[in-house]
Order: structure tokens, then sequence, then C-alpha cells
């Protein structure tokens, strides 16, 4: 039997279409259009993993999967093809060569999301953000995800009945960008729980709109109660943006 190599490939994508990157039995995702179009091109069963699972809607910059293959292949090629064969909301930037060993997702040590906001409708933007029609106070916002980094269980903006060892993450990051119409909240960790980002993203909302106060973040966090956080934003606006790995896997 051919010994087979892995390789790391990255992609994007506008999650609007699909449910979510893992593969379902009924509904399409991005994993499976990506193996299918692999499978196509490569003419050998493909199973990728992702660095993690992006929920229906909800979009990435950047993801990053794992596979592998037996013999050489023309990587430049191989992404010009894919490219052409998959749906123009997804495409795939590069496939890189990496150790034997390398996982997707296991080997990532830091992520960053981003959560997209208009101040206006935009109806060239209107599936990749989420329209404010009642500004809130940023700046109480500001001050409340300057709370995140201080804590490391993030239990009460967990998904409930997940399968997870621990709720604990190294946030490092949690900030917003101010543009003309747009704002951006910008949020780092060295992992992220299921729902995490849109949670706190809720959370900060209930804050902005005056339904809960700066200090209420503390007694959230420490209550690790998912029923004390604010209801999830919507998926439409939430970016997986970029994902880091040790240079040694490359190679």
């Amino acid at each position: 039997m051919q010994e087979k190599s892995r390789y790391f490939i990255e992609l994007a994508y506008d999650g609007t279409a699909y449910h979510g990157w893992q593969r379902q039995p009924q509904s399409i995702s991005v994993q499976e259009v990506l193996e299918d179009g692999l499978q196509k091109m490569l003419r050998e069963k493909i199973v990728v993993q992702g660095a993690g699972r992006t929920d229906a809607g909800v979009h990435a910059a950047c993801m990053i999967a794992h596979f592998d293959v037996a013999g050489e292949i023309d990587l430049k090629h191989l992404v010009y093809r894919l490219n052409r064969w998959i749906p123009k909301d997804i495409a795939v930037y590069n496939i890189k060569p990496v150790t034997e060993n390398a996982h997707a997702r296991f080997h990532a040590y830091k992520r960053s999301y981003e959560y997209h906001f208009l101040l206006r409708p935009d109806p060239f933007q209107v599936r990749q953000a989420y329209v404010l029609f009642r500004k809130p106070d940023f700046e109480l916002m500001q001050q409340a995800a300057a709370i995140l980094p201080q804590y490391k269980d993030f239990e009460c903006f967990s998904r409930t009945n997940t399968d997870v060892k621990t709720f604990i993450c190294d946030l490092t990051e949690a900030h917003f960008e101010f543009q003309e119409h747009k704002v951006i909240f910008h949020i780092t960790a060295n992992r992220f729980l299921r729902n995490m980002v849109r949670a706190i993203v809720g959370t900060l909302l209930d804050i902005g709109y005056g339904k809960k106060t700066v200090e209420d973040m503390h007694k959230i966090i420490e209550s690790k109660d998912r029923g004390q956080a604010g209801a999830s934003a919507p998926a439409e606006g939430l970016f997986l943006t970029q994902i880091h790995y040790p240079k040694e896997l490359f190679l």
C-alpha cells in the first residue's frame, strides 16, 4: 500500500447556504462539499478534519483542515481545479504539506473570530452582518468586553449538554473596532466553546441596550449558568478569521 502524505488546506466560505462546517446526514455542509471536491480531483476516498466546527450560517474568512492522500500531487493545480468545481461561496486559498501527525484541530494554539454589526441596512452586506436598527451603547459594551480576559471558565457562554471535558479558555483579546457604518467585535482565545462567541455578543448587546449592567458581566461569568447570559446573537454576523499553528508542522 502506498504511503499517504498529509496536507493542510486553507479555505474561506460564506456560511449562509450551509448547515455549518461539519457533515450532516440530511443537510449540506462545507465539509461535505470540500470532501466531494477532493475525492473527485484525487480519485480516492478523502476525509477532511477541520480546525473546528462553525454553526449553520456562520462564515469563515480562514478555515484550516487536514487530509491525507497517497502519491504526489500538484498543489497549485489542485487549488485551481477545486476552485473551478466547488460553489462560488467557498474558496480554496492554499494547500500545504505538513508533518504526518499534524492535526488541524488539536495543534491550533490560537483562534480569532469577528462579529460584524451594521449601523444601517446595506444590501451588499446583509448576509455577512447583523443590522442594528437601534444603536446600543458601545462604550458600555467595550467596558464589559474588557472584563472577559480576567476569567478562564466560560461555562455560562457554552451551549448546554455539550460533551466537552472543560470550559476553560485562555481568552486574550476582546474589543470593538469602529468604522463609519459598521462595528466589528474582535475576540481571540486558544479555544472556544460551542456557541460561545454568539452568547458573548448577545450578552454584550443586553448591556448596550440597558438590560444588564457592566458589573453584571462578573456575576454572569461567575454563575457558570447559561441562563444568566444573553440570547445568542444571529449567526450571520460571525466570522472565523484566523487560526495559528506552530511553524514546525509545515514542511
